[in-house]
C-alpha cells in the first residue's frame, strides 16, 4: 500500500520479465541520446545488464530514458516524447 492507501502497481518488472524471456534484442536510449542495443540478461531495483556480443554491460535505471524492442518502433526524434 502506499500513502494513500491504493496498490502500488510495478510496471517495470512485468516488461522487463518478458524482454528477458524472449532473449530478442533490445534497445535502450539513456539520458545522454547514447543507444545501446542487447539481450536483457538481468535486472534488479537499480539496473539492468545488457549482453551484446559476448560482453555483458551494466546500466543503471537512473540513466535510462526509454527501452523498447529493436526494431519495433521507429528511432525517436528530438520533437517526439
Amino acid at each position: 500500500m502506499n500513502k494513500q492507501g491504493s496498490s502500488t502497481i510495478n510496471v517495470q518488472d512485468p516488461f522487463f520479465y518478458q524482454l528477458r524471456k524472449e532473449a530478442r534484442p533490445i534497445h535502450v536510449y539513456l539520458l545522454s541520446g547514447k543507444r545501446l542495443t542487447g539481450i536483457l540478461r538481468r535486472f534488479d531495483r537499480y539496473a539492468i545488464v545488457l549482453e551484446n556480443r559476448g560482453q555483458e554491460q551494466l546500466v543503471y535505471k537512473h540513466a535510462i530514458a526509454s527501452i523498447s524492442p529493436a526494431g519495433n518502433f521507429p528511432e525517436p526524434h528530438e520533437n517526439h516524447i
